[in-house]
């Protein structure tokens, strides 16, 4: 299937596609700009104007809502606050919305009906993402690395996890970050979950370990891996492509054929200072196959998501949301969220 059609740019827009095209925190072009790798000729794309499937989002306040699919504006609240970003995810069938919510230094997994009502709560944990099956339910578990909920001193790797709960009984198989009696000295903790089309994987997106160095996608097999963040049955998505030494997968989501939309930031270092974000869909191996978006370097670019079909993509720059037909550029929709998903 091909989801993303590759199309250029005026070359003024493909000079941020090297590391060390701009300053970091002003933005190259714009945050919906679309172009592509390597040079096939200069065509202007065409922005994204059909209407969005149905979505719900997570407000800066902490909202879970759902979302006016022509504006992004809120229609009506599910869950009124507590709700954290920067993943909230959509059962197959559309009805049922799993979602993480803090309460004091403890953040809960809970669901709730789409028709509203009171929310379940289901766990501990976070970043829910729920199996394309809808039988499973992967999370995270780890700290709130907040001063007060700090527990203990020193390697705090043991606390961290990555959990797959079949729903129906209950049962939760855990993976550590590292094998038991290992230390790190410093933990991974997961920012994004997304499963396979077909169930048998997920794509653990990690987060900096220290000072902007660690960010990557990891492919874990549920079935054979014993820990997310090395070992047997996980398997790293390579950084290819321009300045790919000095680049990192900054969080990705698998496409319903198998390949994978990211976010790709340049540069790493000390102090951080990124000069370009650009998101890809990329292969599992990570070669690049399609550029979708310039992004903004001073911004981050998360909560990645696709629809069923394969036709729609959305992300957010900083707490602004955006969404891309079939590889058009990215239309501006909406502010003031930390979470999205299509429903």
């Amino acid at each position: 299937m091909k989801l993303l059609r590759v199309l250029a740019v005026p070359a003024a827009l493909t000079l941020v596609a090297a590391c060390g095209g701009g300053s970091a925190g002003a933005p190259q072009s714009t945050a919906a700009s679309s172009a592509a790798p390597a040079s096939t000729g200069t065509h202007r794309i065409s922005q994204t104007t059909a209407r969005p499937p149905a979505m719900a989002g997570v407000t800066a306040r902490g909202a879970l809502v759902l979302l006016n699919p022509a504006t992004g504006a809120p229609v009506r609240t599910l869950v009124p606050s507590g709700v954290i970003g920067d993943e909230i995810s959509v059962g197959a069938n559309g009805q049922i919305i799993y979602f993480s919510r803090r309460h004091g230094c403890v953040d809960d997994v809970e669901s709730v009906a789409v028709s509203g009502g009171t929310p379940t709560l289901i766990t501990t944990g976070n970043l829910p993402a729920i199996s394309p099956d809808g039988s499973t339910l992967a999370f995270a578990r780890q700290p709130t690395l907040t001063r007060h909920c700090m527990t203990g001193s020193g390697d705090l790797s043991a606390q961290y996890s990555l959990v797959t709960r079949t729903l129906s009984s209950g049962v939760e198989r855990v993976y550590p970050m590292l094998p038991a009696g290992q230390s790190s000295g410093l933990p991974a903790p997961i920012s994004h979950l997304s499963w396979a089309p077909d169930g048998t994987e997920l794509a653990v997106s990690i987060a900096a370990i220290q000072d902007n160095e660690g960010w990557q996608i990891m492919l874990m097999d549920t079935a054979t891996a014993q820990n997310y963040l090395g070992g047997t049955g996980d398997t790293p998505v390579p950084v290819t492509g321009p300045d790919r030494r000095r680049s990192y997968w900054r969080e990705g989501t698998y496409l319903p054929d198998g390949n994978l939309f990211v976010s790709r930031a340049c540069c790493t270092g000390e102090p951080v200072r990124n000069v370009s974000k650009l998101m890809w869909e990329i292969t599992p191996a990570g070669v690049i196959k399609h550029q979708v978006a310039i992004g903004f370097p001073g911004l981050d670019h998360t909560s990645l998501a696709v629809n069923h079909s394969g036709k729609w993509l959305l992300y957010l720059a900083g707490t602004g949301l955006y969404v891309s037909q079939k590889g058009a550029r990215p239309r501006a929709l909406g502010s003031g969220l930390i979470a999205a998903a299509f429903m």
